[in-house]
């Protein structure tokens, strides 16, 4: 052999010797396999790392670092280790030269000598290079060098315990240079070892130094790397005290929003871009047709339909690919480790074999016996430390996906058009977010196994080849019919899938609006309606989850028993086959073991498919989402400021909300110039509102051109206020400037406000702007628009929701000719009369179209239509008023009534503003209204385990436990049994009573399937029964809490409960329950039997549960708080997303869409940040677990090897089979019962909202109430008081007006008096704090509140609709024929409109009523009141949205209609109650004067002045 000279000249070191390293009791290695193998495989690792790690570095460069000692010690001991090497090639040399001398004569000396020496010094150079190139690039821990230093050590250690032997038994062959360099390198090779486990200190300017709390990852050696010891100083800090906020660790940069989000986009816009470019082609393919001769005409024809066909194959692009692209890279190195730890995998049941191999061979050395031992134990350390590297990627990718998806799906919903946001509601969009985002995310970690499943499967069947021969087919061909039933099921169960979301869409959406709408279904006493309504959806929803469960028993029936059977199949065809088959531990236990790794596989398989299934929906879903057509970026030009004196120009603009719908403005063209005042009227719906829109580039442009010069602001008729401060909310992401601030509070009238919210400017807003009175909304969002400083003005009614004073007010200062805008363009949409003089231009609009346009008096002398109207509505005295003292009226009496006469107005606001930001200062905590979703702390109580167990039934539960004791009670048996039956003897070549061994081992596994297939079930059911328990109670305490619970809590925080906690109890909980309880069995089942093999392992496992207990303890205690952490963090992302959603076209319109995206992106970190160390800490736990079980096979096997006398080999192999079971069961019983742990807090939360504040009773038992109440309508209210909540003054205070049957009664005062404040005490939706309210003589505090509320009728300040049909939104209840709901629409005069629609009173009402316009959802709220036609009914500024045509019609239906009911107005049109019996006068909660009209203009008090600021005196 050539190596054999190589070592030595004639041969006398040979390469390898069986007898010396082998069948010997006391093993050494030749010396020429240490001179060659041992030396150069440190070294070959290097040389093929280097250039690929060479080539790594130079493209991540973090920044270098600074010579430190420890780089110092690095380089010299590596310089040590070149000279020592150096120094055995010169005395290599040095020895020749004295051979060839003739010195002596002994024997010529070995190449290996020269050669091993000169190759391990230049890898010592390189690694000493290498070393230094790392600091250049900021390498702070290298894995590559370790594993040098590693492998060096290794091999050095067998040659050095060789060396010595040697030195023992042969001293005269001892070479002392030799030696002596030898013993220093093995020195330094340890010394490098130990310097290259630390890690070096952080690169200068590297991007983490700037976090103000950097994950200290990026610093941790690769140790501490990747056994994930980095994370345990938060882990330890967890179990110390509850983790909060702040000691979460920022996000690496790699991982954020800014970086990851912009890669998906692009790769996205690409894929769009391709699709779009095929498209193109097919229009002009026909055209191209005609060329071909016409003489057969019919193929030319079928050319261009196939032509035109071709492309649409490709119409979809492709998210899947923009994904791959995005994240395959970083993926595919999760692919690499996976291979490494499948083949791994199968290392446990060959060292198995040759155990049992050992154990019957009497005359092998006892030292292989420990030497398989070692073997296993580092092999399965090793297995450990990749898989959980392997998973580490695989979520890491996981959580970047997420992120990316959210960040992709918001950014999308800024820019998508009118027509396409109606497709999807708000709570599908959210879903895309939430539930949609998460499947990706559960699908990445098991994506893999598509792969390596069927690798495993193959590698395990050829292991099993070898073992049983042809008899494996037998089970083979089991497995295969268990594929297509799975298949079956699977496909079942994605139709469950679909049709489930489907109705927990429409539930979250219907729960959506109800969350909205709370106050109007509060005040019609509609809650029941609509609970019936939403528990209709959750029943079938519960009736697919039924079915999914029944699916899923079946499916985990025949995964428990596919393994069993397949061995029973195996083994009887086995045996079966001949009577020489003879089935010993050897064969039974390795076969044993090697079904169980492909049970794994075959379990995961049929899971993947599933969630691969879930993830293509979600994808198809997102896909369309993402693909939806944007508004058109160029519908409106934004021309220079320079050149055109045009503010505004429409040319024949044709305008749609939709591509394919009929135009709904048509034949505009409008010239606006620069600084002019434009007003537009029109009655309601005649398309108003939709110009603005149209000149925003909101709708579809058809035709036409549009131009707008400069920014622009805009101001919605429905106010969109953020959940912010007040502030923040007018400065909306501008710079502060506090003068110009201060002015545009001042000018909007919100002073005398600020003066009356807790915390001045710095009060918070809640949601939907719940704390605020519908006038401050408008006026805040006005304010907002005001201190934007833009050219152009577009404002959609903003006065109307503002009573006369007020707007005439902001008219003045605001809008008007003297106001802080009068060098803007303005364009006005209005029903306000009185501002119309003031106009340069007015437009008035009629189904769409433009009629008529010119000066207020142009059309007054043109004589048209506008003219016709402005008589019939505008007050004879105001007509004659107005020419010569409008404008000095105006400057007399146009400040609010906090602030009175005109000279002090200066000093006395400068002194406002200054209180009003030193109140500011006091109260800035009295602001804050909602209630962020809280973290509980701790451990998760035992009561709430009980709840749960009381929800599902105790009974059920019981039974549940017994039936998996059974199941593993037989499965422990049976494999029991197959040792006995390993170990019957042998009697001339064949076992006797294998028929009977066989017989019971099939028995046994029946009843296994059995007990398998009745537990799931079970359990399954239960899961049901609990979540329908749990759904209603908290569907029923919701809607019973009081409406300042709705203020108080985010809807997000609701929608959150019935969407994503509702989800977890009805999907996740059940089917973690079955796995921990199947996992809690496997491991005491596992620890019996080795127990009973090796009572030994008794002293061990006792410190190893021990270590294993806090391990647990350590880790639930932060990683319930860091799921905690999480969920918490979660509710912002979704409620800033649909508060983005409902302001997209105010965000657009001021262009700050930039900032909102940021906002969001913030937000998504902001989460991740705690969803980060959760998988870590996963891993962490892992990690250790997983050492725990290790060291409990390393002791089985340990100690059987010990025992080898006394033991069986059928009863070691059952010992050692089951214990490499354990280390993934006991991995997997702590992670699910953390799981159990932190997924069982969605019963906690569900349930927390029994214990909230409850409204009083809706019905009491026995009604004493007669069947008519209330007959008269007597009103009487006496000393009446009121506060919103505990901390706050009095809202209204001692209140004492008595009103008789019929009266219609005005109430006014200026915003913020407390008008609405005596509606809701009427209506009891906030209870009296003193006084009390008698209707007919009962006391409305003893009646139950839908008693109450069913009887008096109110149309509410903004009309809420429901989606749903027309029908259902005037009559939920089903209680009126049609006859009568025609009847009252035609009172509210919409039966025109109706009967025009094609579903008439079936007629679809999209969210929140958006497809009619404010107007006519004012009329239906009319229609609604007509309906129930009380005797007492109050308007709240119900007619603040009509145009005054329509006004006057519903004033004059409710004088007819109502005309023997108490009504009472809260008027903000004065000239609406002028001829009402009394006005009820309110200043600041306090009644200030209460007569008829006329007495009270006499008296010349409040309501004169106001009835003189409307011009009515």
């Amino acid at each position: 052999m050539g190596l054999d000279k190589f070592c030595s000249a004639d041969g006398s070191d040979p390469f390898w010797d069986w007898n010396r390293t082998w069948h010997v009791g006391n093993p050494d290695l030749t010396q020429c396999f240490q001179n060659t193998v041992l030396v150069w495989v440190p070294c070959l690792y290097l040389w093929v790392c280097a250039p690929i790690y060479f080539l790594y570095l130079k493209s991540h460069d973090r920044g270098y670092i600074c010579m430190t000692h420890l780089n110092r010690a690095k380089t010299a001991v590596g310089f040590l280790l070149w000279i020592v090497c150096w120094a055995d090639v010169f005395y290599s040399f040095w020895e020749r030269s004295q051979h060839d001398s003739g010195a002596s004569s002994s024997s010529t000396q070995a190449p290996v000598y020269l050669v091993s020496p000169t190759m391990l010094g230049i890898t010592m150079l390189l690694a000493t290079l290498l070393t230094q190139y790392e600091r250049l690039k900021g390498v702070q821990s290298s894995g590559v060098m370790l594993n040098f230093w590693l492998v060096a050590v290794l091999c050095a250690t067998v040659t050095f315990r060789s060396k010595i032997i040697q030195a023992i038994n042969e001293p005269w062959t001892v070479c002392v240079f030799r030696y002596t360099t030898f013993y220093i390198y093995y020195t330094l090779l340890l010394i490098s070892l130990l310097l290259a486990a630390l890690s070096d200190q952080p690169p200068l300017f590297s991007e983490a130094s700037k976090d103000a709390n950097p994950c200290p990852e990026i610093g941790a050696s690769f140790l501490s790397r990747i056994s994930f010891w980095w994370i345990t100083g938060l882990i330890v800090t967890g179990y110390k005290r509850p983790l909060e906020q702040k000691d979460l660790w920022c996000l690496n940069s790699e991982d954020r929003s800014q970086r990851v989000v912009p890669q998906l986009v692009r790769r996205w816009n690409n894929e769009c871009l391709k699709v779009k470019r095929p498209e193109e082609k097919t229009l002009y393919s026909p055209k191209k047709a005609p060329r071909g001769e016409r003489k057969e005409g019919v193929p030319v024809e079928e050319s261009e339909i196939l032509i035109m066909k071709t492309p649409q194959k490709t119409r979809e692009p492709s998210l899947f690919w923009a994904l791959c692209l995005t994240f395959g890279p970083y993926f595919l190195i999760s692919s690499l480790y996976k291979i490494i730890q499948d083949i791994l995998m199968f290392v446990g049941p060959n060292i198995l074999r040759l155990l049992i191999q050992f154990v019957n061979d009497s005359s092998a050395p006892s030292w292989q016996g420990y030497f398989y031992t070692a073997l296993l134990f580092v092999c399965t350390c090793f297995q450990t430390l990749i898989l959980q590297k392997y998973f580490h990627v695989c979520f890491v990718t996981g959580m970047r996906l997420r992120t990316a998806i959210v960040g992709a799906v918001y950014r999308k919903a800024l820019v998508i058009s009118n027509a396409a946001r109606r497709t999807s509601t708000v709570g599908e969009i959210v879903n895309l977010m939430s539930v949609d985002a998460q499947r990706f995310m559960d699908l990445i970690t098991y994506i893999n196994m598509i792969w390596s499943a069927p690798l495993q499967v193959i590698l395990a069947l050829y292991f099993l080849w070898q073992n049983l021969g042809p008899s494996v087919l037998a089970g083979v061909a089991v497995m295969v019919l268990m594929v297509p039933i799975n298949g079956v099921i699977a496909m079942k169960t994605k139709t469950y899938q679909v049709a489930q979301m489907k109705s927990k869409d429409n539930r979250i959406k219907l729960m959506n609006e109800v969350l909205n709408g709370i106050k109007v279904l509060k005040l019609y006493a509609w809650e029941l309606a609509f609970k019936d309504k939403v528990s209709a959806i959750r029943e079938s929803e519960l009736r697919v989850l039924k079915k999914a469960a029944y699916l899923g028993a079946i499916s985990t029936f025949t995964w428990v028993c596919a393994p069993f059977l397949v061995a029973l199949s195996t083994f009887t065809v086995y045996v079966m086959i001949d009577e020489r088959n003879v089935l010993d531990a050897q064969k039974a236990f390795v076969s044993l073991a090697l079904f169980n790794i492909l049970r794994f596989p075959l379990n995961m398989l049929p899971m993947v498919i599933s969630s691969m299934v879930q993830a293509s929906v979600s994808m198809k879903r997102l896909c369309v989402f993402l693909s939806h057509e944007e508004l058109q970026e160029d519908s409106v030009e934004r021309m220079a400021v320079a050149g055109c004196s045009d503010s505004i120009s429409i040319e024949d603009g044709v305008f749609s909300w939709c591509r394919n719908d009929a135009p709904t403005l048509k034949r505009l063209s409008v010239r606006i110039p620069d600084g002019s005042l434009v007003a537009v009227v029109g009655h309601v719906g005649s398309g108003k509102s939709s110009l603005l829109s149209a000149l925003l580039g909101e709708m579809e442009k058809l035709e036409g051109s549009v131009s707008v010069k400069g920014s622009v602001a805009y101001v919605p008729q429905q106010a969109w206020i953020q959940n912010a401060t007040l502030k923040d909310n007018i400065v909306f992401g501008q710079e502060r400037k506090e003068s110009w601030y201060h002015r545009v509070v001042e000018a909007c009238a919100l002073l005398p406000d600020l003066e009356i919210l807790p915390a001045g400017d710095g009060t918070e807003i809640g949601e939907k702007g719940v704390n605020l009175s519908g006038g401050q909304k408008q006026r805040v969002s006005l304010a907002r628009a005001v201190y934007c400083d833009c050219a152009v003005y577009l404002l959609d009614d903003p006065l109307s929701a503002v009573d006369a004073h007020v707007g005439k007010h902001i008219f003045e200062k605001v809008v008007g000719p003297q106001g802080v805008l009068k060098d803007r363009t303005r364009v006005l949409v209005t029903h306000g009369l009185s501002f119309l003089p003031q106009a340069d231009l007015i437009l008035v609009m009629v189904e769409g179209e433009i009629t008529e346009r010119g000066s207020y008096l142009e059309l007054m002398a043109r004589d048209g239509a506008f003219a016709e109207f402005l008589r019939t509505y505008a007050n004879k005295e105001q007509e004659d008023d107005e020419s010569d003292s409008a404008p000095k009226r105006g400057l007399e009496n146009g400040l609010p009534a906090a602030v009175i006469g005109q000279n002090h107005t200066s000093t006395s606001a400068v002194r406002t503003e200054g209180e009003v930001l030193g109140k500011k200062a006091k109260n800035a905590e009295v602001g804050r209204i909602t209630e962020a979703d809280k973290a509980n702390t701790g451990r998760v109580k035992l009561s709430v385990f009980w709840e749960y167990m009381k929800a599902i039934g105790v009974v059920l539960s019981c039974v549940s436990i017994f039936l998996f004791f059974s199941h593993h009670f037989a499965s422990l048996f049976s494999n029991y049994w197959l040792s006995l039956w390993t170990d019957d003897p042998v009697v001339n070549g064949t076992q006797p009573s294998r028929e009977m061994r066989l017989g019971v081992y099939g028995a046994l596994g029946a009843s296994q399937g059995i007990a398998v297939f009745c537990y799931s079930i079970s359990v399954s059911i239960g899961g049901i029964l609990a979540s329908r328990y749990l759904h209603q109670s908290m569907l029923y305490n919701v809607l019973r809490s009081p409406m300042s619970f709705f203020e108080r809590t985010p809807s997000g925080n609701l929608v959150n409960r019935f969407s994503k906690e509702t989800d977890t109890i009805d999907s996740i909980i059940p089917s973690i329950i079955k796995m921990f309880m199947g996992s809690m069995f496997n491991v005491v089942g596992s620890c019996v039997v080795i127990l009973i093999a090796t009572p030994l392992v008794a002293i061990i496992i006792p410190p190893l549960g021990i270590l294993y207990f806090f391990v647990q303890r350590f880790y639930v205690a932060s990683s319930r708080q860091l799921k905690r952490l999480e969920s918490v963090s979660r509710s912002p992302v979704y409620t800033h997303f649909n508060e983005t959603l409902l302001g997209a076209s105010v965000i657009r319109a001021f262009g700050e869409q930039e900032r909102f995206i940021r906002e969001s992106d913030g937000r998504v970190d902001h989460n991740q940040k705690a969803y980060y160390p959760s998988i870590v800490a996963n891993r962490w736990l892992a990690v250790r677990l997983e050492f725990v079980g290790n060291c409990i096979v390393m002791f089985a096997a340990l100690f059987a090897v010990m025992a080898r006398e006394s033991l069986s080999p059928g009863i070691m192999g059952l010992s050692i089979s089951y214990a490499l079971q354990l280390t993934a069961s006991l991995t997997w019983l702590v992670r699910m019962s953390s799981d159990l742990e932190t997924n069982i807090v969605a019963v906690e939360r569900v349930k927390e909202y029994e214990d909230t504040e409850k409204e009083a009773d809706w019905r009491h038992d026995q009604s004493s109430l007669p069947p008519g109440w209330p007959t008269a309508g007597n009103i009487d209210i006496r000393g009446f008081g009121l506060r919103y909540r505990e901390d706050q003054e009095l809202a209204v205070r001692n209140i004492t007006v008595a009103i008789h049957g019929g009266e219609k009664v005005g109430i006014v005062g200026r915003t913020g008096a407390g008008k609405s404040s005596l509606t809701l005490g009427l209506f009891r939706i906030i209870e009296a704090c003193e006084g009390e309210i008698h209707i007919d003589g009962v006391n409305i505090a003893t009646l139950g509140l839908h008693e109450l509320r069913s009887r008096i009728t109110i149309i509410p300040q903004d009309p809420v609709l429901f989606s749903g049909s027309l029908r259902m939104n005037l009559d939920p209840f089903d209680g009126y024929s049609d006859e009568e709901v025609w009847r009252a629409l035609e009172l509210s005069h919409l039966k025109s409109f109706v009967s025009g629609l094609p579903d008439k009173l079936n007629h679809e009402c999209s969210e929140g009523g958006e497809n009619l316009s404010l107007g006519q959802r004012q009329l239906v709220c009319l229609a609604r009141a007509l309906l129930r036609k009380t005797k007492i009914l109050v308007l709240d500024e119900a007619t603040a949205a009509v145009d005054l045509e329509t006004d006057n019609l519903i004033q004059s239906t409710i004088r007819t209609q109502f005309d023997d009911c108490t009504v009472l107005t809260i008027a903000h049109r004065l000239n609406t109650i002028m001829d009402y019996t009394r006005v009820l006068v309110l200043d600041k909660g306090e009644m200030a004067e209460f007569d008829s009209p006329s007495t009270l203009i006499t008296k010349r008090g409040i309501f004169y002045k106001m009835a003189k600021d409307s011009g009515l005196v």
